[in-house]
C-alpha cells in the first residue's frame, strides 16, 4: 500500500513567518557566526600559545591563502543560475527531472569549488597526500592479506602502519579505490572524480527520502539549498563525499521499502541493509546513522524492512569478517592509535563547541536558521506522534501532516534525529577537529530544514549561502 504525498499544501509556518519569526531565523544565524568568531580568535590564542590544536586557520583545517583559479567564472555562473532560478525550476520540473536536474546541478556545483583550486591542488592530489588513502593501495596487491593483516599496522607502534586515513576507517574506504586502480582509473585525478560524482548524488538521496515520507513539497522546496551546500566545499574531492553518499542512499532505499513505494520493497530493503552495511565499513562513527535510520521506521510506522535490512548487513559484516577483518577490533585499536596522535593534545574542552561552529559554517547560515525551526516544533510534533497522540503512531492521520509551527511532522523528525547523531558524534570526543569533511553524512541531512524558512526570505538565504560557499573556497585554502 502506499502512502499518500501530500505535493500541493505549501509548508509555510503561519505563525513563523511574521515578522518575529524572521527575525528570530537571522538572530540564529547570527548567533552561529559569532560562535565562529569567538572559535577563531580562542582557537588562534591556544594555537599561539602551545601549538595543541594542529590546525592552521582555527577552528577549519586550513590555510589562508585569498585566491581565484579556473573554476571561480563557473562557481560564480552556477551560483547565480541556482540563486535566479532554482526554486522556480524545483517546482515545475517534473519529479524524475528535478533528480537528474539537481544531481547535474550539485555537481557543476562541487566541481566549479574545487577546481577554484585548481586541477592538481584542487582534485588529483587530494587523495593522494601522504595520509590520504591512495598512499596504501599498493598493499593490497593479495587482497586477503591485507585484510587478515589490517589490524597490525593501525597502531603509530606496531610496523609499517597505515597513512592516518587508512588507519582511522574499516579497510571498505582503501578497498573502494583499490577497486578503482584494478579497473583502470589509478591516480588522484580518477579518485577525485569518482567522489565528486558519487558525492554529488547525496542531494538526491535526500530527496528521494522526503518524497518517500510523504514530504515532496519540502524536497521540491529544500532542492536548491542542497545544490548549493556550502559543504561542497569538502566534497570536492574528499572520500567523506562519498561516504555520506553511500550512507543518504542506504537511508533513501530504507525509506522507500518502509513505505511500500516501490514494487519489490524486500529486495529494496536488503539493497538498503547492504548499502548500510557497507557505511559502517567506510568508516566508524557513521554507526551513529542508525538514529536517522530508527526515525525513517518510525515515521513509516512498520518494521516490515527490518528483517531484510539486517540480512544485508549481516552479509557485508560476514563478508569482512570471513576475509579476516573484525569491526570490533579495528575500532579497539582506532581509538588507542586516535590519541597516540595529535588527538592527545586537542583539548576537548575547545572542540565540543568549536566543532558546532564550524557545523555551522559547513551547513550554512540558511540550514541554522532552519535548524532553529525544526527545534522549536520537536515538542508538538513530539506529542503528535507518541503512542496514542492525535495523528501519532497510534492515532489517525498521515506522515506529511503538517507539524508544529507548520512544520512537516516528517522533516521535523528526520533532521532531529539527524542532528542527535552529530551532537553523539561531538560528545565522544572521537571528532576532535576536521569535522567539517568528517560530518558531512550528517549534516548533508540537516539541510532540508531550510524548507521550513518563509517563501519570501528563501532567495536571499540561498544567495548567503553561496556567498558563504565562495569566500571559504576564495579565501581559504582547504585541506584534511
Amino acid at each position: 500500500m502506499k502512502l499518500p504525498l501530500r505535493t500541493g499544501a505549501d509548508i509555510r509556518p503561519a505563525q513563523d513567518d511574521t515578522r518575529n519569526g524572521r527575525r528570530r531565523d537571522v538572530l540564529a544565524a547570527a548567533v552561529a557566526a559569532l560562535l565562529f568568531a569567538v572559535a577563531a580568535v580562542v582557537g588562534t590564542l591556544i594555537q599561539r600559545a602551545d601549538h595543541s590544536l594542529y590546525v592552521d586557520w582555527a577552528p577549519l583545517y586550513a590555510d589562508w591563502l585569498p585566491h581565484v583559479g579556473p573554476g571561480t567564472p563557473l562557481a560564480l555562473a552556477v551560483a547565480a543560475a541556482v540563486v535566479l532560478h532554482g526554486h522556480r525550476l524545483a517546482a515545475r520540473l517534473p519529479w524524475r527531472g528535478l533528480l537528474g536536474a539537481v544531481w547535474a546541478a550539485a555537481m557543476a556545483w562541487i566541481w566549479s569549488l574545487a577546481l577554484v583550486d585548481g586541477w592538481r591542488r584542487g582534485v588529483a592530489e587530494r587523495l593522494t597526500a601522504r595520509h590520504e588513502y591512495l598512499r596504501g593501495i599498493d598493499r593490497f596487491q593479495d587482497i586477503g592479506a591485507a585484510l587478515r593483516g589490517f589490524t597490525g599496522h593501525i597502531l603509530l607502534t606496531q610496523p609499517d602502519h597505515w597513512p592516518a586515513h587508512i588507519a582511522g576507517h574499516p579497510p571498505g574506504a582503501v578497498l573502494t579505490f583499490v577497486g578503482l586502480d584494478r579497473l583502470g582509473l589509478g591516480g588522484g585525478g580518477w579518485a577525485g572524480a569518482f567522489c565528486v560524482t558519487v558525492g554529488g548524488s547525496a542531494a538526491v538521496a535526500v530527496l528521494v527520502t522526503l518524497r518517500a515520507l510523504g514530504q515532496e513539497r519540502a524536497a521540491r522546496t529544500a532542492a536548491p539549498f542542497l545544490v548549493l551546500a556550502p559543504g561542497a566545499v569538502w566534497v570536492g574531492a574528499s572520500a567523506d563525499g562519498y561516504f555520506a553518499a553511500v550512507a543518504a542512499w542506504g537511508l533513501a532505499l530504507l525509506a522507500l521499502a518502509a513505505t511500500r513505494t516501490v514494487r519489490a520493497p524486500g529486495a529494496v530493503a536488503l539493497g538498503s541493509g547492504l548499502l548500510l552495511g557497507l557505511t559502517a565499513y567506510l568508516s566508524y562513527g557513521l554507526t551513529l546513522l542508525a538514529l536517522p535510520a530508527v526515525a525513517v521506521l518510525l515515521l513509516a510506522r512498520t518494521a516490515r524492512p527490518l528483517p531484510f535490512v539486517l540480512t544485508g548487513v549481516a552479509v557485508v559484516a560476514g563478508a569482512f569478517t570471513l576475509a579476516g577483518f573484525r569491526w570490533w577490533e579495528g575500532y579497539s585499536l582506532l581509538v588507542e592509535r586516535y590519541y597516540q596522535g595529535v588527538a592527545s593534545d586537542r583539548p576537548y574542552a575547545y572542540w565540543i563547541w568549536a566543532n558546532l561552529a564550524v557545523a555551522s559554517v559547513v551547513a550554512g547560515p540558511a540550514c541554522v536558521a532552519g535548524a532553529r525551526r525544526m527545534l522549536s516544533a520537536v515538542p508538538d510534533v513530539a506529542r503528535r506522534l507518541r503512542p496514542g497522540g492525535p495523528g501519532g503512531l497510534g492515532g489517525p492521520g498521515g506522515l506529511d501532516r503538517p507539524g508544529g509551527p507548520g512544520a512537516p511532522d516528517g522533516l521535523v523528525v528526520l533532521t532531529f534525529a539527524a542532528l542527535l547523531a552529530l551532537v553523539v558524534a561531538d560528545l565522544s570526543g572521537m571528532s576532535k577537529a576536521e569535522t567539517e569533511r568528517i560530518w558531512l553524512p550528517f549534516l548533508v541531512w540537516l539541510l532540508p530544514t531550510t524548507a521550513l524558512l518563509p517563501a519570501r526570505d528563501r532567495r536571499r538565504w540561498l544567495l548567503v549561502q553561496s556567498c558563504l560557499s565562495l569566500l571559504v573556497n576564495h579565501l581559504l585554502l582547504t585541506g584534511w
